[in-house]
């Protein structure tokens, strides 16, 4: 949710709007369709293994076929959590609900099925002695953290459908992995998961960006105290953006703790900023949290929240 946050706010003063009320609609959006890509990444394992079973089908079809053609390891194909996604009928819902599929782009899943058999990963699961639950769902895990996590046709792929999901498909994939995870022999369908965990995340998103944007001169001022010695212009907007929202949630959510929000703020900021940035925010925001609490103005409810 924060860098959901941070980037709408990036996007809100890079195009100079001065509509709070359209931006909060395009942070929305932007959540939306993190949720949608969700339920089309969680297909993916799918279609390769369909596209696996193909190739399998046009192998007993040659005129000449072997015996492992005729009698091939359908360890993957008949993989039972892949079948388990493949039968969900609520992601099938969910899917044509978005109007989502892979069906335009065999390309990839030619790509990701080739990466995939080629991987030692495969290869011991191909070959172990025996076959489990368990192995199927290593498997599973391993094509999205291994094979599809570092494949670089499918940033591609998913940035040319929609240019919300061009930063979104690390987070995505940790969404499928705990999907996964969740999958057990005996169940009827998929638990998917929820695209916020309550009422209170939906609007702490909304309340952050809010929160950000009508303090922003007041906070800016909170870091320019302590960045004087630096060429302002040479500080990055997105690190001066950072440090603002972190101020803003320091000061208006009395129920996170100080440290819960310096550590996600400083993750965002080795992941989407500079190299240097999150050392040079964290000497920052730590001073600016010194002044705050001398000031008062953070005020924690519950014991150790500080």
């Amino acid at each position: 949710m924060r860098l959901k946050v941070i980037r709408e706010l990036y996007a809100h003063f890079k195009t100079e709007s001065d509509s709070l009320t359209t931006s909060l609609k395009n942070l929305k959006v932007s959540i939306d369709k993190t949720y949608e890509l969700y339920h089309l990444m969680l297909r993916l394992v799918v279609e390769v293994a369909a596209y696996a079973e193909e190739r399998l089908e046009l192998a007993r079809q040659k005129k000449l076929p072997t015996s492992a053609d005729l009698n091939p390891n359908r360890r993957f194909v008949d993989n039972v959590v892949v079948r388990q996604i493949a039968q969900s009928k609520v992601l099938d819902e969910r899917l044509k609900q978005y109007d989502l599929g892979w069906e335009n782009d065999p390309e990839l899943i030619k790509t990701l099925y080739s990466e995939l058999v080629e991987s030692d990963l495969y290869k011991r699961y191909m070959n172990a002695n025996f076959n489990s639950y368990k192995n199927d769902m290593q498997v599973v895990d391993g094509f999205y953290y291994k094979i599809v996590a570092e494949n670089e046709q499918i940033e591609d792929v998913l940035e040319e459908r929609s240019i919300l999901w061009a930063d979104d498909l690390d987070f995505v994939i940790i969404m499928v992995l705990r999907t996964v995870s969740m999958c057990r022999p005996s169940q009827k369908d998929l638990r998917l998961l929820p695209e916020f965990k309550n009422e209170s995340d939906e609007r702490f998103a909304r309340e952050l960006f809010t929160a950000t944007l009508t303090g922003y001169r007041e906070y800016m001022d909170d870091v320019e105290d302590f960045t004087k010695n630096w060429d302002v212009e040479r500080i990055a907007f997105l690190d001066s953006l950072i440090m603002v929202t972190a101020i803003a949630e320091f000061l208006n959510f009395p129920s996170i703790p100080v440290k819960v929000t310096m550590d996600e703020f400083l993750e965002i900021a080795k992941h989407y900023s500079t190299l240097s940035s999150s050392i040079f925010i964290n000497g920052v925001l730590d001073k600016v949290v010194d002044k705050l609490q001398a000031a008062g103005r953070i005020d924690k409810i519950g014991r150790g929240l500080l």
